[in-house]
């Protein structure tokens, strides 16, 4: 099959292997010997993944990908900071992906633990504290808007991660803008394994 090259065929290819991962069925693509060889001279990857760190939430698995397919950065609550940002530009950039995604969870821990903290005042100790602070503006934003529940939460999270990527990332925003790129923000369910779109920034049809 050959690289998508548009961000509509980048997202289809993508739910396509979700849907064969939900039912069973899924070709484990491009994971052969021969395939490993001709990766070693580069990669041209047609999706960036930022996803939550969950270890029940592999990408190659869930959307049924192989070696060179995605470029995945994961971060607890999919936070993005300066690393995870200069990470994605790479992938649009040097690498050439179409689609970026941002995927989020149901039942997610982050979520959980900032909203937890906005309820009690009592932020984790660590770096843990520092990661749920950059997860609070989104469940302020959610509460404001009459939000409580922590999977409706992760939706509002999804959503405005993927304004922070446009917002942050002038190398992003231009290849949105230019059509070249498009953002698709999803939420997966751990118990059934769909994912289902909740944002959206440019062609994704």
């Amino acid at each position: 099959m050959s690289r998508p090259s548009t961000p509509a065929e980048a997202y289809e290819l993508l739910l396509e292997g979700n849907r064969r991962f939900v039912e069973s069925t899924c070709e484990h693509p491009n994971q052969d010997a021969a395939h490993r060889a001709a990766l070693v001279p580069g990669q041209k990857p047609f999706a960036v993944l930022l996803g939550c760190s969950d270890s029940r939430l592999a990408a190659e698995i869930i959307f049924d990908q192989g070696l060179g397919d995605l470029f995945v950065v994961r971060t607890a609550g999919h936070v993005a900071g300066p690393e995870v940002l200069g990470s994605i530009e790479y992938g649009v950039g040097p690498l050439g992906a179409p689609l970026v995604v941002v995927l989020g969870h149901d039942s997610c821990g982050a979520v959980t633990a900032a909203r937890q903290a906005t309820v009690d005042g009592a932020n984790p100790q660590g770096y843990i504290g520092d990661l749920v602070e950059k997860v609070t503006p989104s469940v302020l934003s959610a509460r404001a808007e009459g939000v409580e529940e922590v999977d409706d939460i992760v939706d509002v999270h999804v959503e405005r991660t993927t304004d922070l990527l446009l917002s942050r990332s002038a190398v992003l925003a231009e290849r949105v803008r230019e059509g070249k790129c498009a953002i698709a923000g999803l939420s997966y369910r751990l118990g059934d394994g769909t994912v289902r779109q909740v944002a959206s920034r440019g062609p994704l049809t």
